[in-house]
């Protein structure tokens, strides 16, 4: 097959390879030099419509509606887009070899690409229960959610199942929202996770309560510390029950297995310096390869404001290090200079009608303020973390715009703080004082 070269090409599809593009061509990229490499069948796409709207029975979430880079308020890239600023954009293109030498990339079709300049953004791949051996986690219905094609498998599942049972393994990011979207369409929906509470990598346990109250109330049965050893499937090899460790037999018609992910880069094994399960990258993604770039999921690199490095996986980061990995690129190839990148971490979600974000890191001692019972009707409560005498990390549930700016100002500024019960005391006051 003839060979394609590019200046530029980015391997993946997924958000950071949109915000990317559009850095590109704000920066002045010309025709025929960028391509994007995606195994996926679609222009990159902002990857939470996937467990919120997307799901939703009314109000839909359907592309072209959530292509990037909607999700950040900004202009929404239609396929078109691509071509129009002279991007190729190669789509269902699986990338099986890459030999960082020779600048070189194989598709499993065969099609080989050459690049002067390569941004890895590969991003995470869900980890299956069938990597385990759990016996049975091959049965039909057992869905998992990273892409659009999952989503779709699990929306066809939603109007098969009618007012059916799910069971939702996995207590995180996953097993929160699709407890929700599916409750929402009035599924039977249990939730088994084996740790005490849910979402334990960020909520402490006092969040962790409001969270599962509210949920419980709502109807989702919250199942903790066991997890699923097993599945049993009709003859048409449809699930029908999911084995539990500590010996109890869960009706499903559905599963939905979110318990992480990993980053995707096999492909790179011991041709790059890899660090905390990432590709080790600087504060402009550069790697230990000249010319190569790694953004988002696989990159492990300098979190500033903490003296630390680190892997992040979250949408805001995927934007945020691809926009800036870009524009170190042009800084370079122009004898300029840039800021390293000074990323404060940030998550939120949404689900039911609950919206929370958190900001900065979560250590130290923590203060609850507000109030945070599940039957209270604003639910507007949050917590502070605090650590050598300052506040280095902020959660709020049901903050308007300017409460979450105020929050996010608290973790960056990192303000001192005396006294822990005058803290709880003051709350939300606290934060827009800063």
């Amino acid at each position: 097959m003839a060979e394609k070269s590019f200046k530029y090409v980015i391997l993946g599809g997924g958000v950071s390879a949109g915000y990317a593009a559009r850095e590109f061509a704000k920066q002045g990229v010309k025709p025929g030099e960028l391509a994007i490499i995606s195994k996926e069948a679609v222009a990159p796409y902002e990857r939470p419509a996937l467990s919120k709207a997307y799901l939703f029975p009314e109000g839909t979430a359907r592309l072209p509606g959530f292509h990037v880079c909607v999700g950040s308020g900004g202009e929404r890239l239609l396929p078109e887009w691509y071509p129009e600023k002279g991007i190729s954009l190669i789509l269902s293109t699986e990338i099986v070899k890459a030999d960082l030498p020779s600048k070189t990339l194989i598709s499993a079709a065969g099609e080989t690409f050459k690049y002067e300049t390569l941004i890895i953004a590969t991003g995470s791949t869900v980890i299956k229960l069938s990597d385990f051996g759990v016996q049975g986690a091959d049965a039909k219905n057992i869905l998992y959610l990273r892409e659009i094609d999952d989503a779709d498998k699990l929306v066809e599942a939603i109007k098969e199942k009618k007012n059916g049972k799910a069971v939702i393994v996995g207590g995180g990011y996953i097993g929160l929202e699709l407890s929700a979207a599916l409750r929402i369409n009035n599924i039977d929906v249990s939730m088994v996770y084996p740790e005490p509470w849910c979402m334990p990598r960020l909520f402490t346990s006092d969040i962790a309560a409001f969270y599962e109250g509210y949920y419980a109330k709502k109807g989702v049965k919250i199942i903790k510390g066991t997890v699923a050893v097993g599945f049993d499937a009709h003859e048409n090899g449809e699930v029908k029950a999911v084995k539990l460790k500590d010996g109890r037999v869960l009706e499903a018609d559905i599963v939905v297995v979110g318990v992480g992910g990993r980053p995707l880069i096999t492909l790179f094994k011991g041709q790059v310096e890899e660090e905390k399960g990432g590709i080790k990258a600087d504060g402009f993604f550069k790697t230990s390869v000249p010319d190569v770039y790694a953004v988002g999921d696989v990159a492990t690199f300098p979190l500033k404001l903490y003296n630390e490095i680190r892997r992040v996986e979250h949408v805001d980061h995927a934007r945020k290090s691809a926009e800036q990995a870009v524009k170190a690129i042009f800084a370079r190839e122009q004898g300029k200079s840039i800021d390293e990148y000074d990323y404060l971490p940030y998550f939120y979600s949404r689900a039911f009608d609950l919206s929370w974000q958190f900001y900065g890191d979560n250590v130290g001692d923590t203060v609850l303020f507000g109030d945070s019972s599940p039957d209270s009707s604003t639910h507007k409560f949050g917590s502070y973390w605090i650590k050598d005498g300052k506040v280095v990390g902020a959660f709020l549930e049901s903050g308007t715009p300017e409460e979450n700016k105020a929050i996010a100002k608290v973790a960056r500024v990192q303000p001192p703080v005396d006294n822990l019960d005058e803290l709880a005391k003051e709350g939300l006051t606290f934060a827009s004082k800063i």
